[in-house]
């Protein structure tokens, strides 16, 4: 009957290595390893055999033997080591009988925390229970499993909170742009001249190996607008949950969202509070004329007017509305025709435009369109995901 049955002899050379190297003992990696080849060749059936497999492989200075018997001792409190004469010189006193062989278990450590955290079977402690019938467990699908195609519109409260633990996955690439620092790249296409100088001292002033870079790509502003009005009712706490993430977004990205209506309402702050029933409650407090009338080409005005008009400048700006606006058509072509010239991207999510019988037929969508590069659908779970991963393709 071996010592270590049903161990894990990996784990527990690991262990062991580990708690010798806090005491002192430079049981090194190879140490370790031949421990475990040791076990394997020759698994210990007592005590005393352990003891001198562990000694002989991890202990590589006779000034450590002190420190490894003691750990030992710690470990095997109640170990009573047939060492024989040469167990003399060790820490360890002598046997004081015959030697016993552990019944299986009792190689486990103390419970107090003195004993190793490998795996081994647990210490039987109350008879055994007659067995009852089998219950297999019912596998249930996610919260997010049908949801995937369904309308914002058909969603409960329960089912849009969990938008936005899923918006934080499926939004990782963030996009960038190119920076005026210089990174390291043996493929880059610029040599820097003072790293290779630097490196052509050891070659004798020959410049024999070229030290390239490229330039560091940043993240890009993200600037959102999205629509609250009566028209949106149904999709404007989805989109919520898009700018609580868009507004925590990449360290840096100096990311802006905007909520409009009538008037235009910057949440960039509010958005940014850790707690979501905090961000929602005072985001309510700010949109006071959600779910009323729309003027999108009076919002962009006022966006552009606003000290807030330089975050547009190479910006990926995101419009997200159904495009039914009050203003009049021309009044927004001129507007996104100023926009686009500051942004980097103009891209407009509309709700509606997945439905198969779908047509720009509004005058004010129909106008917007020219000055669009990207016209997205948006108005369910898989459809903002493909969005979402466009605007990330924006490098």
């Amino acid at each position: 009957m071996t010592l270590l049955r049903g161990a894990d002899r990996a784990a527990f050379a690991t262990a062991f290595g580990i708690r010798l190297r806090e005491h002192g003992v430079a049981a090194g990696q190879t140490a370790v390893e031949d421990f475990v080849r040791a076990l394997a060749a020759c698994p210990p059936d007592s005590r005393s055999r352990l003891y001198w497999t562990a000694r002989t492989t991890l202990v590589r200075r006779h000034g450590e033997l002190a420190a490894f018997d003691a750990v030992f001792r710690a470990v095997f409190e109640h170990a009573a080591l047939d060492l024989g004469e040469r167990g003399q010189d060790g820490g360890l006193p002598p046997a004081r009988g015959d030697e016993q062989r552990p019944a299986d278990g009792a190689t486990r450590g103390r419970a107090d925390g003195g004993g190793l955290p490998w795996v081994t079977p647990p210490r039987v402690t109350a008879p055994a229970e007659e067995p009852g019938p089998v219950a297999v467990p019912q596998r249930l699908p996610s919260g997010l499993a049908g949801l995937p195609d369904a309308p914002f519109d058909q969603l409960d409260a329960r089912q849009l909170a969990l938008l936005g633990q899923w918006l934080r996955a499926v939004l990782p690439d963030w996009p960038t742009r190119r920076g005026r620092r210089l990174v390291a790249d043996h493929a880059g296409h610029r040599v820097v001249v003072r790293p290779t100088i630097a490196r052509a001292r050891r070659t004798g002033w020959e410049a024999v190996t070229l030290v390239r870079a490229r330039p560091a790509r940043r993240p890009r502003r993200i600037v959102l607008l999205c629509d609250v009005s009566g028209s949106m009712r149904a999709q404007a706490t989805a989109y919520l949950h898009l700018m609580r993430v868009v507004a925590a977004g990449a360290p840096g990205a100096g990311a802006e969202t905007f909520a409009f209506a009538t008037t235009l309402t910057r949440l960039t702050t509010v958005l940014a509070q850790r707690s979501p029933e905090e961000a929602v409650a005072r985001a309510t407090e700010q949109v006071t004329d959600r779910f009323g009338g729309t003027r999108i080409a009076a919002s962009l005005r006022a966006l552009l007017a606003s000290h807030h008009a330089d975050s547009t400048r190479g910006a990926v700006v995101v419009i997200a509305s159904d495009g039914w606006d009050s203003d009049p058509p021309a009044e927004l072509a001129a507007v996104l025709a100023r926009l686009r010239r500051r942004a980097h991207r103009v891209v407009w999510l509309n709700p509606r435009a997945g439905a198969p019988d779908y047509a720009p037929a509004v005058a004010s969508m129909a106008a917007a369109l020219p000055y669009c590069d990207d016209f997205l659908p948006a108005g369910t779970f898989r459809s903002l995901a493909d969005a979402i991963a466009v605007i990330g393709r924006h490098r």
